[in-house]
């Protein structure tokens, strides 16, 4: 029975293959044997990477195990690991290491040679503190291929013989070429159709197939309402899905589909992080980014998405732990001459629409090709600095204060609730104030919109103003585990900041849902009394308490007047003396609102 190929949905954070990678070189260049396999689980256990929060690893261990586990203030050695890991009592203990390092291998992060655990170059890469994700997955894409020698999945007997990610940037190409010949306008592929055509796209031969199939189901949902159109998907992917697993058998079709939705959501999620796709229709539709219009139609003119046949496993590992391959072939002077020029002509578009001074650059022309190179990942930078002052300048709007509150408002909502919180936070601390700069550090696409949130070593959000500076942290958790995942890296992420710019006071924003109390109490220490010596200050709001305050600065604005950030650091200090007076964090989290209220009145 044929089966999709899929991104690992196990791990659907890319930071949590990062931490399964740290955690692996723990045993670098020891044997992949059946101890070391079932150690590196172990290892995972002990890290909380792997059973944390799980209720179905949960299953069949002590009370006294769970508690362990499910408080991160609690040490757990290796002999406690070892022992909650045996105490499962699998059939076969060591596939589960084995298991685990997939996700690893797959996108060649780490390979088994000559017996023994390898970080790749491009593993090394991803572990770097300074690691630029798009770059890493955009690498890694490039060379994933299915069949491949280092893994019994898929064999070319069953028809297998694609690059997915090469293969899907094929497809949304031609479905975009035969919609564009049949007199449409191009609009790349709905989620529903990337979920159940592009993980089912196993053979790049089927890529023009595929892509008429896409049409047919278009012209045969063109001018019906809604509830047609739905009837019309539902029956023609259950007769799709029946035929590409070769069953008639509905509980195994409708399985698939089930699946197919999250694999589709999962491969979205990942190939975004190259740049190299974006999202548009209001977040229905992925299309090629234009913005990359001459690396996309280079890489699919040089690649077709057909899979390389290699010599040996050994000769595989080579190709894709050398972080030098595959060459890109947009990467000639003439090539990267066009992609400077054109991203030239857009910063200059952008310059005028911001009445700014034109910046200028070296004459590509005159460069060599590691020069031109450098330029334009200068370009790109100045292009992003570009945008972000376009962003600050729309926050000014009052229209756009309320696009903000209103996206805020329905955040549980939106698909990728945890990104789409720190753009529209972003966005809504441009608004407030005459900040110097208020910096997002999550990665974007060409278009600067985010593609995941930031990394876990750095503040979601860095603020600097004319006599303070801030940091923002926020997140969706709002059970114990934001404790867990927040207190102590907030105050760290605090701490670091405050020596690295210890010219100013610098105060930190943290913003979720809801507080939980454990947060909050750990907070609290750090403000009545010390992190690391010395005190912190801390400002915890919830989302509704950040709307209130963008609603306070639309009335501001309506009076024609203009909140300068003296006045918002006033705030913030009012609600930290308020903290001195009271003996229990709870109380203090109750009241912030009347603080907030105070504060109003004293500007209206």
């Amino acid at each position: 029975m044929k089966k999709p190929w899929s991104i690992s949905t196990t791990l659907r954070n890319p930071e949590r293959l990062r931490d399964f990678l740290r955690v692996l070189k723990q045993l670098e260049n020891h044997e992949w044997n059946i101890e070391n396999q079932k150690k590196y689980q172990i290892l995972l256990i002990k890290e909380r990477l792997y059973g944390y929060r799980n209720n179905q690893f949960y299953k069949g261990l002590s009370q006294n195990n769970i508690n362990l586990i499910e408080n991160p203030q609690k040490f757990i050695s290796f002999d406690k690991a070892k022992e909650i890991f045996e105490s499962k009592k699998y059939e076969d203990s060591p596939m589960r290491g084995r298991q685990s390092i997939n996700p690893l291998k797959k996108f060649g992060f780490a390979i088994i040679k000559n017996g023994k655990i390898v970080i790749t170059d491009l593993g090394k890469l991803f572990l770097d503190e300074k690691f630029d994700i798009g770059e890493i997955f955009f690498k890694s894409f490039l060379k994933w291929q299915i069949p491949n020698p280092d893994s019994k999945d898929y064999s070319y007997k069953e028809g297998y013989d694609i690059k997915p990610f090469i293969g899907v940037l094929h497809l949304i190409r031609r479905v975009n070429e035969k919609y564009a010949e049949i007199g449409k306008s191009e609009k790349g592929i709905d989620i529903a159709e990337f979920s159940l055509f592009c993980p089912t796209l196993i053979n790049y031969k089927d890529i023009d197939l595929y892509a008429e199939k896409i049409i047919y189901l278009r012209k045969n949902t063109e001018g019906k309402n809604n509830r047609e159109k739905i009837d019309i998907l539902k029956k023609y992917s259950i007769e799709f899905a029946s035929k590409f697993i070769g069953t008639s058998n509905s509980k195994i079709t409708i399985k698939l589909l089930n699946n197919l939705k999250d694999y589709g959501d999962n491969a979205i999620r990942y190939f975004r992080l190259t740049r190299f796709i974006y999202i548009r229709g209001g977040g229905y539709y992925i299309d090629l980014e234009p913005r990359r219009s001459i690396e996309i139609n280079k890489l699919l003119d040089y690649d077709n998405a057909k899979s390389q046949i290699f010599e040996s496993k050994e000769y595989y590992h080579g190709y894709i732990s050398d972080n030098s391959k595959p060459e890109l072939p947009w990467e000639t002077i003439k090539e990267l001459s066009e992609i400077s020029n054109k991203l030239l002509e857009e910063i200059i578009l952008l310059e005028k629409k911001l009445k700014l001074p034109r910046k200028l650059f070296p004459d590509f022309n005159k460069l060599d090709i590691d020069s031109i190179k450098k330029l334009i990942v200068d370009l790109r930078a100045y292009r992003r600095e570009l945008q972000e002052k376009e962003n600050y300048l729309k926050s000014q709007e009052i229209e756009q204060i309320k696009k903000y509150i209103e996206e805020l408002q329905n955040i549980n909502k939106l698909d990728n609730k945890s990104i789409s919180l720190e753009k529209f936070i972003y966005l809504g601390l441009n608004a407030l104030n005459d900040a110097i700069e208020i910096k997002p550090n999550y990665p974007v696409g060409d278009d600067n919109e985010p593609t995941f949130t930031a990394p876990g070593n750095m503040p979601d959000i860095e603020c600097f103003y004319g006599k303070h500076n801030a940091i923002c942290e926020v997140t969706m958790l709002t059970g114990r585990n934001q404790w867990y995942y927040e207190g102590q890296p907030v105050m760290r992420h605090l701490r670091d900041f405050e020596n690295k710019h210890n010219d100013k006071n610098t105060f930190c924003l943290f913003i979720a849902p809801k507080i939980h109390r454990d947060t909050i109490n750990t907070f609290w220490m750090a403000i009545k009394y010390e992190y690391e010596g010395k005190k912190q200050r801390i400002i915890p709001l919830s989302i509704d308490n950040f709307i209130e305050l963008l609603k306070i600065l639309i009335e501001i604005k309506q009076k024609g007047n203009f909140l300068k950030h003296d006045e918002l650091f006033r705030l913030y200090n009012n609600v930290l003396e308020k903290s001195e007076t009271m003996n229990n964090s709870d109380q203090w989290l109750k009241d912030i609102p009347k603080i907030l209220t105070s504060w109003k009145k004293t500007l209206i």
